[in-house]
């Protein structure tokens, strides 16, 4: 009897959770991008819209994957307690990838910061003493 709500109420939560991060992520990744590609905005804008798209393509397809359950809901209490289940997965994907992403950002800043350090080095040497 209760299924059907619960199902509503995980898919409601869940992909409102999903924007709200993405758009978090977007707008805020924004930044770290255009430094990571050396203020090269048009790339980071790109990259950020396609990391986006990749962000609720993953995520969507996770949540509608989790939305099956083979118990039965005869009680209020179990069906806030397999929505609290089914949304606690969900946040725990949300915040892997973040942190994921996070990890992906670091080490492609990074990577463009000793680059470029290198660069200005064999640009300019040190004058020899």
């Amino acid at each position: 009897m209760y299924i059907v709500g619960c199902y509503v109420i995980y898919l409601l939560i869940s992909l409102a959770v999903t924007v709200w991060v993405a758009r978090t992520l977007h707008k805020n990744g924004r930044v770290f991008l255009v430094d990571a590609f050396q203020g090269n905005a048009e790339l980071a804008d790109s990259v950020n819209h396609l990391l986006v798209v990749g962000f609720y393509l993953i995520n969507i397809g996770f949540v509608t994957l989790a939305l099956r359950t083979d118990g039965n809901l005869v009680t209020l209490r179990s069906a806030i307690e397999l929505i609290s289940d089914k949304i606690g997965i969900v946040l725990l994907v949300l915040g892997g990838m973040h942190f994921f992403n996070l990890l992906v950002f670091s080490r492609m800043r990074k990577r463009s910061r000793s680059s470029s350090t290198l660069d200005v080095s064999f640009a300019n040497p040190a004058p020899r003493a």
